[in-house]
């Protein structure tokens, strides 16, 4: 039963251990992004059930298994996919709390909780993890532009989201300068983050910000 894996889960959470503590500035674009960043733009995944079968083993695991972070982070997703947005916040605090920031498995659990945090609805918060994520490494990635344009768009911040664009068309220019390549560029995207990608990729072409 879920109810009872929410109970479990939350009674093993750690301390919620994250870059999501305090506010933190969004550095201003390159000029091209081109890292691929495999490693962070992934989805966490200790086992392969899904659903009902998913959360159920990996609460027994926790059970057994306090230390187990990708467990603990793959189990936050489902948490929040299933509306426990707090259950969430709390297990992928856990899990980072059991990493070093300087590991693979630290960089895509924080892509992976600023993603599910954005589409909790927590804008804020997501950017806040995203700009953890951009700082603690010295690279240019691939997923940065297109993403950084949603979240700021979302929350209003216009004219940054079409600097972050811009930066997605100087690197690719074949693949952003419009929007049809989208669902091949984002099969892993949402329909709706998608939607407003496009939204950003118009009032681009309507007056694309020039390169300082």
């Amino acid at each position: 039963m879920f109810i009872r894996n929410l109970l479990l889960a939350s009674a093993l959470a750690a301390a919620l251990a994250s870059g999501a503590a305090g506010a933190q500035s969004l550095p201003k674009p390159n000029e091209f992004y081109f890292d691929a960043d495999a490693q962070t733009a992934r989805p966490v995944i200790a086992v392969r059930e899904t659903g009902e079968a998913a959360m159920d083993r990996l609460a027994k695991i926790l059970e057994r298994k306090p230390r187990a972070p990708a467990e603990a982070a793959q189990l936050a997703h489902l948490a929040m996919e299933a509306g426990r947005t707090e259950l969430g916040r709390q297990l992928y605090g856990r899990a980072l709390h059991e990493i070093d920031s300087g590991s693979a498995q630290w960089r895509a659990i924080h892509w992976n909780y600023a993603w599910d945090l954005y589409h909790a609805g927590a804008g804020e918060d997501a950017l806040k993890i995203f700009v953890t994520l951009h700082n603690a490494r010295g690279v240019s990635a691939s997923w940065m532009p297109p993403t950084y344009a949603v979240v700021l768009w979302s929350l209003g911040r216009k004219d940054e989201a079409l600097q972050w664009y811009a930066a997605a068309v100087r690197t690719e220019p074949d693949q952003w300068r419009n929007a049809s390549r989208y669902a091949e560029l984002l099969p892993n995207w949402r329909e709706s983050d998608r939607a407003t990608l496009v939204e950003v990729q118009k009032a681009w072409a309507a007056n694309p910000p020039a390169w300082p």
